[in-house]
């Protein structure tokens, strides 16, 4: 069985980045995707210990004393591998006098990553990824990537704050992650779309990650959460008697957020004439705290997100079309979970994990691959939040054969109600053209999966590759189809 390493990477570089993940990820290598120097102090001061620590140097902190240096110390020489550009041998020379023997040129091809990775492996022995009895970290707990020797790629994941994450395994989500990189030299306003519970929030937090404000603050507001009264003064502060109960002059969101970011969530909810203010303040940067009469200007990364359509928002005149248009400079939608259902089980993985040990039975680590098998079933209409209570519930509950119930009584209704939709349809068009399209397309896909298979000696991982898509999906779809192998093969 081949070898996982645990691999650490830290490329600037967008295009030898994705190549590295692509690669690493495709041969089912653990991938952490490090912003700097000092998040990879951090994870190394946990007891990890790296098999591959794929880095490329920075000429402005590279001496002596150098977050660099501190890295060689404690991942080790033998781990590390330098990605270097044309003219930067010099620092192939300092990382030498330290023992670092790996370097990759750039420009990075797929053969050089493969080469590096297939030398680390026959030269790693099979070992835990932590040292001794250390403790217990995102990388090291072996429940959080434990997996069969036919799982799927590993996912990427971004520790972000307040114990949140972001996780990508689907060709969707790695280009989020790829956009949001792209976004981290500028200053664009960014409207995030998706249905309410996909995570709008937690791509606001990786935004601000990687942009040149991640140090200075991150604030949230939710618009509708609070009556457009209470919306004003909070966007944007308020002087002593504006109102009853204001006894004393308040800084508004803004204000607070002054160089960092400010992420207005749920902004398809507020009124018109909250539209009309937030525009100005978004055209000119400035704004006059609610009973007040000296504006203010502020310097503030504008991020908003909205679970309503807003296409029809502006149909029916009930968002303006300027504000649209000056917020969605850059949008990004975050699709529901029911169009990534491969990122299932390594988010119930991750959920479990960052569950409190109090509320998790002694030694409890992962569900069991039945309730594993039922998860991808369900579309899950309530997106992330749904499946994070589904986790803890079951966690709580301590009753698997229940979790399994519930979710085959979900989906049945599910599968009911999507059965009366079609019988409506077909009763509203007499051609019956969209049950006639999906049995139609249902047929092929059961066909050309069945084939593939067959193809493949029901080898589910060659199937998948030749069939151009993930093994996870694959599986879900041979559930969906009830296909199986007549000779029992494994």
């Amino acid at each position: 069985m081949p070898i996982d390493l645990l691999v650490l990477t830290l490329i600037r570089d967008i295009a030898a980045h994705e190549l590295a993940h692509t690669v690493l990820g495709g041969e089912g290598h653990r991938i952490v995707a490090l912003r700097d120097y000092q998040e990879a102090h951090s994870i190394l001061q946990t007891g990890i210990q790296p098999d591959l620590v794929l880095i490329e140097p920075d000429k402005l902190n590279f001496g002596e004393r150098s977050g660099f240096h501190r890295l060689v110390q404690l991942a080790g020489k033998n781990s590390m591998c330098l990605l270097l550009g044309p003219g930067e041998q010099g620092m192939m020379s300092d990382a030498r006098s330290l023992g670092v023997t790996r370097f990759l040129m750039k420009p990075v091809i797929r053969r050089d990553i493969e080469s590096l990775v297939a030398e680390r492996s026959s030269s790693r022995p099979v070992a835990s990824h932590i040292n001794g009895n250390g403790p217990r970290s995102r990388i090291g707990r072996e429940a959080c990537f434990a997996r069969s020797a036919k799982a799927p790629e590993v996912p990427l994941i971004e520790e972000l704050p307040d114990n949140r994450f972001f996780l990508a395994a689907s060709p969707s989500m790695l280009e989020i992650y790829r956009q949001v990189k792209l976004l981290a030299d500028v200053d664009v306003t960014v409207l995030i779309l998706g249905e309410s519970g996909t995570g709008k929030e937690i791509i606001a937090h990786l935004i601000h990650k990687y942009s040149r404000r991640s140090r200075q603050k991150f604030l949230n507001v939710n618009c509708a959460a609070l009556p457009m009264d209470l919306l004003e003064s909070e966007l944007f502060g308020h002087v002593k008697g504006a109102f009853t109960g204001a006894v004393s002059d308040k800084p508004g969101k803004f204000e607070l957020a002054d160089g960092g970011t400010l992420l207005l969530d749920e902004i398809g909810e507020i009124t018109a004439t909250m539209q009309a203010k937030l525009l100005h303040v978004l055209q000119d940067g400035q704004f006059t705290r609610l009973g007040g009469r000296q504006s203010t200007k502020v310097d503030v990364h504008i991020l908003a997100a909205t679970n309503i359509p807003m296409e029809r928002a502006l149909a029916e005149k009930t968002f303006r079309e300027d504000l649209f248009y000056r917020l969605n400079t850059f949008t990004i939608n975050v699709p529901p979970l029911r169009e990534r259902r491969e990122e299932i089980p390594f988010l119930v993985e991750e959920m479990i994990r960052r569950t409190p040990d109090e509320m998790k039975p002694v030694a409890f680590s992962h569900f069991s691959p039945a309730l594993m098998a039922k998860l991808p079933l369900y579309d899950w209409p309530g997106n992330l939040r749904e499946l994070r209570n589904f986790v803890i519930r079951t966690i709580v509950m301590q009753d698997e054969a229940a979790a399994i119930r519930e979710l085959e009584i979900k989906t049945m209704k599910a599968d009911d109600a999507d059965s009366q939709q079609n019988a409506l349809d077909a009763m509203r068009k007499p051609s019956g053209m969209r049950s006639i399209v999906r049995g139609v397309r249902d047929r092929t896909e059961t066909q050309l999966i069945q084939e593939a298979l067959d193809a493949s000696g029901w080898n589910r991982r060659h199937a998948a590759k030749s069939l151009n898509i993930s093994y996870r999906a694959l599986l879900y779809k041979i559930q969906q189809y009830r296909l199986s192998d007549g000779e029992q093969r494994v």
